[in-house]
This record gives structure tokens, sequence and C-alpha cells, in this order.
């Protein structure tokens, strides 16, 4: 085993003339693995070119002996395939570039039929992935959708289905393919007041990234004023700011053999946000990496 090869710690970040140059920045700061995203579309990106940019840089990097070099953990497009045949062409697209940016993940959306409850997207999702996933397996990648509720509920959404168990076990029956998975994390379960760890449990085996975005519930607020009263009771936050206990959490993944990523999703902080989102960043990769175990020792026993 090298160091912590199970589960490497990153960050997401945005595709945009400048990723190569962020990665870059970024490297030195002791980040494993990194996420592209490209938003709610791919528009006219040059994917290859991208792609080569920040091969570039990463295999640039020194590396010291004993570590692994960092890499692309996943490709993601967020709009709505569901809707979107431009959306489902950005889908092909990243299937298609995975391998040029050396993962095998592409992660997004599961889209939905705006403004109709959960269970009436299930018949389309399966037409729209049903040849998408056959396009993965026969790229070798994986499809991850991330468990994002997008300001939805159950009976009404704009443009993700894949919040909640009862909608991952009907797209799983949907399209029945060992690549179909999910992009998952915390946060979006907090706020709809699940608790993660059990949930992880049950599901880790179709997991395939991990976004690090955690969230703190202001109870105070909920007992007063509950949650549709106008009054904001949950804030999106960095891990190492929020409510979850990633040390039981990256427990929890090892005792079930999980391997993969955790990208550190920024950009929601209400405190470290603008002049101190990579401050905040930084601090929960240290705070992630203490809650893997620290630095990583050969055993000797």
């Amino acid at each position: 085993m090298h160091a912590h090869d199970d589960i490497r710690i990153g960050t997401l970040v945005p595709a945009h003339d400048r990723t190569a140059e962020v990665i870059r920045q970024l490297l030195p700061h002791g980040f494993e693995t990194f996420q592209i995203s490209f938003g709610k579309s791919v528009g006219d990106a040059d994917l290859s070119g991208l792609a080569n940019a920040v091969r570039r840089v990463l295999d640039a990097f020194p590396v010291a002996s004993g570590d692994l070099p960092p890499n692309v953990s996943a490709i993601g497009v967020y709009g709505n395939p569901v809707t979107s045949p431009e959306t489902v062409r950005d889908w092909e697209r990243l299937i298609d570039a995975a391998a040029a940016f050396g993962c095998d993940v592409v992660s997004g959306f599961a889209g939905r039929i705006p403004g109709r409850p959960v269970p009436e997207s299930y018949g389309r999702f399966g037409e729209v992935f049903r040849p998408l996933a056959a396009r993965a397996e026969a790229k070798g990648v994986r499809l991850a959708f991330e468990n994002c509720e997008s300001r939805g509920t159950w009976e009404a959404g704009d443009r993700n289905i894949a919040h909640a168990p009862q909608a991952w076990e009907a797209m799983f029956g949907e399209v029945e393919s060992p690549v179909i998975g999910l992009e998952w994390e915390p946060c979006h379960q907090i706020v709809s007041f699940v608790d993660p760890l059990p949930q992880l449990r049950r599901y880790c085996h179709r997991i395939w990234h991990i976004h690090g975005k955690d969230a703190t519930v202001l109870w105070d607020v909920v007992r007063q004023h509950g949650i549709r009263g106008g009054v904001q009771y949950i804030h999106h936050r960095t891990p190492g700011f929020g409510d979850t206990n990633w040390t039981d959490l990256i427990s929890t993944l090892r005792l079930h053999g999980w391997r993969g990523s955790i990208d550190i999703e920024g950009f929601h902080d209400p405190v470290y946000r603008d002049a101190l989102e990579t401050t905040g960043q930084v601090a929960a990769l240290d705070y992630l990496r203490r809650c893997r175990g620290g630095r990583f020792v050969p055993n000797v026993f």
C-alpha cells in the first residue's frame, strides 16, 4: 500500500481558460486529486486541449518517493439531461473525453421533468441513460449522479431526481448497468435531515465519487421558524466547519473497502469565501487528511 492510495483527497476546479494554472497553484498545498466541473454546460470547450494542459501540469509536479502522482478524479456537467438534448451531448462528449483526462468517472445530475413529482421522471431517465451507460461501459467509464436536491422536493423540482434512496433504487432499476452510481456528499443529506452515515453504509458500493462538502443546521432557527418560515436554517460548509464527523465517515468507507476520491466542493461556505476561499479549502484539506489518519506510516509489524 502506498501513501493512502485507497482514499485520496482533492478539490473541485471549474473548467475555464485558467483551469490548468489554478491546479498548478493548488498542487504545492497537497491536493492529491482534482475534479473538473463544467457547470451547467460544456459549451464549446476544447476538451482535448484542456485535458492536455491539465495533464502537463500534473505530470510536471514532483512527487516524493512512495507517494502517488496527482490526478484528475472526475469530470462533470450539471445540466438537465432529461429535458436538454445539449446536456445529453455534453455527457457523450465527457464520456468520450474521460480517458484523455486520465479518469474514469463522469458526474452530473440525473435530470428531472420540471415541476413534476420525482417518479414521473423515471421513464425518461431510463430512455436517456441506457444508451449513455452503454457508451460508458464500452469506454471503461462510470457515471456518477450527484445527490443534490437542487432546491427541489419529492413533489417538484427543476433538474435532479437523484437526491433520495427511493429515487436511487428506481434509477438502478431503470438502467441496469454496473457503471451507474452516485456522486455523494453528506451536505445534501443533512439538508434533508438525513443521518449520512447509515446511508453511506448502505450505498457505498454504488458511490463512485464523493464531494467534500458539509452543512451546519441552525437548530435554534428551526425550533423558532421551522424550515418554511423564510429564514435560513442551514448553511453549506467546507469540511471541518460543519456538522459531519469526517473521521467516522472515512472510517465507514474504509470498513467497507471503498476506494476513490473525496474532492472538496468549495464556493458555498458563508464564511470561507471570496478572499478566504483558498484558505478555507486548504484548511479543509488539512482536516480531511487528519480524519484519514494523518501522515501515512508504512507498517513495521
